[in-house]
């Protein structure tokens, strides 16, 4: 997303001190993961990783009660993933670039470039639309504030998401929301 300066806040005592490697990792998996996060923190300008006490924790409170709270509408089941092969494990990923217009291209127009559709109708709504959208690194997203920003994708893609959520790895089938919130 194009951070520069990162502070990390946890609980734990145990990964910070791993991290500035005041403690030694007695595991492999464990080393992977520190040599991991050292990779990847090794771009930002600066990062921090901190302990902090469960009685200065209240920004974790706040947080946890809010996700709570935010997403009520939200089935209440527990969803289980089975995962094939392990997060660290670094695997090459193809971006997709968008060949035609579609529901995107009048809002990526406009924010980039200024440039509305000719048709009156639909240059207002494109305005009215638009501030609820972000361009980042040539990527549309939908912002939120209660939620990580969601990031857009084309109708086709769109469709690909839902049959693969839909289906599941053991093709289990669930309601409107649950499918909604695993989509997301």
């Amino acid at each position: 997303m194009g951070a520069e300066r990162d502070v990390a806040l946890t609980d734990s005592r145990l990964a910070p001190n791993q991290v500035s490697r005041e403690f030694e990792e007695k595991d492999k998996r464990m080393e992977r993961y520190v040599k991991a996060i050292q990779r990847i923190t090794g771009t930002l300008k600066s990062f921090t990783i901190k302990q902090i006490s469960r009685g200065n924790n209240r920004r974790a409170d706040a947080l946890s009660k809010l996700a709570s709270t935010c997403f009520g509408h939200l089935s209440k089941e527990v969803l289980v993933e089975v995962l094939k092969e392990r997060n660290i494990g670094e695997r090459q990923v193809d971006s997709l670039s968008v060949a035609q217009p579609n529901w995107m291209t009048p809002i990526m127009d406009y924010l980039q470039h200024g440039i509305l559709p000719d048709d009156h109708g639909e240059a207002r709504k494109t305005r009215v639309r638009a501030p609820q959208y972000a361009m980042l690194k040539g990527t549309l997203y939908r912002k939120c504030y209660t939620a990580p920003w969601l990031k857009c994708i084309d109708n086709t893609t769109g469709k690909q998401a839902l049959k693969e959520a839909h289906a599941g790895s053991d093709g289990a089938y669930e309601g409107a929301w649950a499918l909604t919130g695993k989509v997301l």
